[in-house]
């Protein structure tokens, strides 16, 4: 009776030791992944790279399995804002540029978000699908009307709404007078319809396909805007300067060096570039390749990788829009919090605007106080006349 008790105390202290091993555990890789932002950025890019290239070759059973892995690593991320803004960077490029392998595999990875975080998190990335939805239909009634009809180009336009999709302040470029004639037929249709909306192009998130004639034969190249507006400039010349390029294109300089570059790659040489090595100097000029050739009739000229976006997702550091999204998130949680309390210590608010804001993100206490002193000195708050410590809202 005596060996019995002993066999199933002994049972009992095995469990709670495993229980407790595997706490640690938890603990322990909790604290490693989240020493390093970096974390987050590599999981988007691990996602894109899922719901782009493996979703078409992958079982399905397979693929859910790596979604499902992704997720529990996600779980323990803190910086889940950090994930979801290289997230919706990499979407954003999968939708607009036509390349996600799966509908349903990208419903199913915001599904799995939800769940893990809420609508609130997961509403902008549904937005994005809602604008493709309704640019599809959009399209449609235009391409049924007599201003598509009668342009030579067709023109493809994805009406996006400003607050969902990660656009950047990059100023617009010039773009061809035949490509312009067509974009104001598209506003006169649109306008038409939705009276009181202003349209933005956004020539830096769009694609051509231009058709271009060599001596081996006509090729079909498939190129960002910015690279179209380039290569237009050669119907009327056969060689320009950078500065001849820039002055036509008023591309911003970084972009249009690099779009540059990717027209003189060894691969895609669809141009030539008069100095020697990978760069391209203040004097250079550039000039079409007659002698240029591929297997292919269609052909993908890729953009050279930008330094700003290497940087950002090597970076340890906080990328500056989600720095500016967490001062508003902040702020926007001190207010309710204040304005439901009415006054609160600082220790008492610094803890309940971290455990609020812990979904998204785990503030630094310095990070808080430096927008608790913001809304002081605009008026939001105030200090106690006797208490420094404590807090009072102003209504």
């Amino acid at each position: 009776m005596t060996g019995g008790g002993d066999g199933g105390g002994g049972c009992s202290c095995l469990a709670i030791a495993v229980d407790r091993f595997q706490k640690k555990l938890q603990e322990a890789f909790e604290e490693f992944i989240n020493k390093d932002t970096r974390t987050a950025a590599y999981l988007a890019s691990y996602v894109d790279d899922l719901l782009k290239n493996k979703v078409k070759t992958m079982p399905e059973e397979e693929f859910d399995s790596h979604l499902e892995r992704a997720i529990v690593i996600f779980r323990f991320l803190q910086d889940k804002d950090i994930f979801e803004s290289f997230y919706k960077s990499h979407l954003s490029k999968r939708l607009l540029a036509g390349r996600s392998g799966s509908d349903d595999a990208e419903r199913s990875m915001i599904s799995k978000l939800k769940t893990e975080c809420g609508y609130q998190f997961t509403s902008k990335l549904e937005g994005m699908f809602t604008d493709m939805r309704i640019s599809k239909d959009t399209m449609d009634e235009y391409r049924a009307t007599q201003l598509f009809s009668s342009s030579p180009i067709e023109l493809e336009v994805s009406v996006l709404t400003a607050g969902y999709w990660p656009m950047q302040a990059n100023p617009s470029c010039n773009l061809p007078p035949p490509i312009l004639q067509c974009c104001a037929a598209f506003e006169e249709f649109y306008f038409a319809r939705h009276s009181g909306r202003k349209l933005t192009w956004q020539a830096a998130l769009g694609t051509a396909d231009v058709r271009a004639n060599f001596p081996t034969g006509r090729r079909e190249l498939n190129v960002s805007t910015y690279q179209m507006c380039i290569l237009m400039l050669f119907n009327d010349a056969d060689t320009l300067s950078l500065a001849e390029i820039r002055q036509a294109t008023q591309i911003q300089e970084a972009e249009l060096r690099r779009h540059l570059l990717s027209l003189c790659t060894p691969k895609h040489r669809i141009l030539n570039k008069a100095s020697k090595g990978k760069g391209i100097a203040d004097d250079d000029t550039f000039s079409f390749n007659a002698e240029y050739t591929s297997k292919l009739r269609r052909v993908r000229v890729p953009l050279i990788s930008s330094k700003e976006s290497e940087v950002s997702e090597q970076s340890n550091a906080v990328p500056a829009p989600v720095e500016e999204d967490r001062r508003h998130l902040v702020e926007a949680c001190v207010v309710r919090i204040m304005k439901a309390r009415k006054q609160l210590t600082h220790n008492e608010l610094v803890a309940e605007a971290t455990r609020q804001l812990s979904h998204r993100f785990v503030p630094p206490p310095q990070f808080i106080r430096k927008r608790i002193e913001s809304l002081i000195e605009r008026e939001y708050l105030e200090r106690d006349a006797t208490d420094r410590r404590l807090y009072r809202y102003l209504a």
